[in-house]
């Protein structure tokens, strides 16, 4: 949700720490434009200086309700999350789906709230672990459980005290190429959190396997960039560097080139900013285009899932430029939560979730798909 944008003068006055002062607005100024159907051309270069594009979609699996997290494990199936059912499936790539366990202490929020990402260990193999981030009675949560390939158990606390709300949960989490583990948090529906450096609100978060802040962060807590509204998407370019989609509020959605110890200026701006000491987006887009969640990194190009924008933005990378997006499958497929790119194979997962509050649809209407690029 979008929800209601108060700015009070403290905020937007609100005074950046030294080693913020002098991080310059990127680049970015231009709207992306709204190009629909399947088609698109070759960009000019790109960090691989491949130009593949979508070719073909088909079904995986259908019966979904409300899937929100996805994450592959070793043998390339893919751990998937239900985020209103609070359950944990097992899904492989022939379509054959497995629930494998129910996460405990989850809680909704009648919104936005539930179970929410998962990330499988890159050590798997031989620690077995998988980490999930929830809404529980109290707060959001990141947890850790095992998963031995047949049954889930072990819940363990690693980080509390992330401020819910019945929206702005935010709640990617994703294992980065340095082995840490990183994770979006909302707002709160509380936008002053988002640049009070002694919350977890409105931050992207880095952390060691065992919930600890991550060496060479850069204030020493979990806390790795600050200013966030309600980011959801998070992935990593062929050169290592962090991407990020956020939602807006009622002006511009962001894409976001995520540097250590940066502030992407919320609620002080929303979209590109001009403000001393604040990063702005390298691309924006109006509401309606977007509301975006997952974003994955595939051949030179980010997509982009957009939910309010039912549409895949495709948005070449050029080092830390980001070019023209071309949108495909607008309207086609409702609304487009999650994306991945698939292990060892040119191709994307992508999943709706039309069976959300938003999306109007029955139980059971939400798809997992599969995107082939060529």
């Amino acid at each position: 949700m979008r929800g209601f944008r108060t700015i009070t003068a403290a905020a937007a006055a609100v005074t950046l720490t030294a080693g913020l002062l002098g991080a310059a607005a990127g680049a970015g100024s231009a709207t992306a434009r709204s190009d629909s159907g399947t088609g698109g051309g070759a960009d000019s270069g790109t960090d691989s200086g491949i130009a593949s594009v979508p070719s073909a979609i088909r079904t995986v699996s259908s019966g979904w309700t409300v899937p929100w997290g996805l994450s592959w494990l070793p043998d390339g199936s893919a751990l998937v999350t239900e985020r209103d059912s609070f359950k944990l499936f097992k899904l492989t790539q022939a379509g054959t789906r497995t629930e494998i366990g129910r996460v405990p202490n989850v809680v909704t929020t009648s919104g936005e709230g539930g179970l929410l990402g998962v990330a499988v260990s890159p050590n798997w193999n031989t620690d077995h672990y998988v980490y999930l981030m929830h809404s529980a009675a109290s707060d959001n949560r990141i947890v850790r459980m095992t998963y031995n390939g047949s049954s889930l158990s072990g819940y363990t606390v690693l980080v509390t005290g992330i401020a819910k709300n019945r929206y702005h949960n935010g709640g990617r989490i994703k294992f980065g190429p340095d082995g840490y583990l990183y994770a979006t948090t909302g707002d709160a529906q509380n936008s002053n959190l988002a640049q009070d450096r002694n919350s977890l609100n409105g931050k992207i978060l880095r952390m060691t396997k065992d919930g600890k802040p991550a060496p060479g962060n850069p204030f020493g807590t979990l806390v790795f960039s600050l200013g966030h509204r309600n980011p959801q998407g998070v992935t990593w370019d062929a050169q290592g560097r962090l991407w990020e989609a956020e939602f807006g509020n009622s002006k511009y959605d962001e894409l976001n080139l995520i540097e250590s110890g940066k502030n992407y200026g919320w609620p002080v701006c929303e979209g590109n900013c001009s403000t001393s000491g604040m990063t702005s987006p390298k691309r924006q887009w109006t509401v309606s285009e977007a509301s975006p969640s997952a974003v994955a990194y595939a051949d030179g190009a980010l997509y982009m899932a957009a939910l309010r924008g039912e549409r895949l933005w495709r948005i070449p990378v050029n080092g830390t430029s980001a070019g023209t997006p071309t949108a495909y499958y607008t309207t086609q497929y409702g609304r487009l939560r999650t994306v991945e790119k698939v292990p060892g194979k040119n191709s994307l997962w992508l999943s709706t979730t039309n069976a959300d509050n938003n999306g109007g649809e029955p139980d059971g209407a939400d798809k997992v798909f599969q995107v082939d690029l060529q």
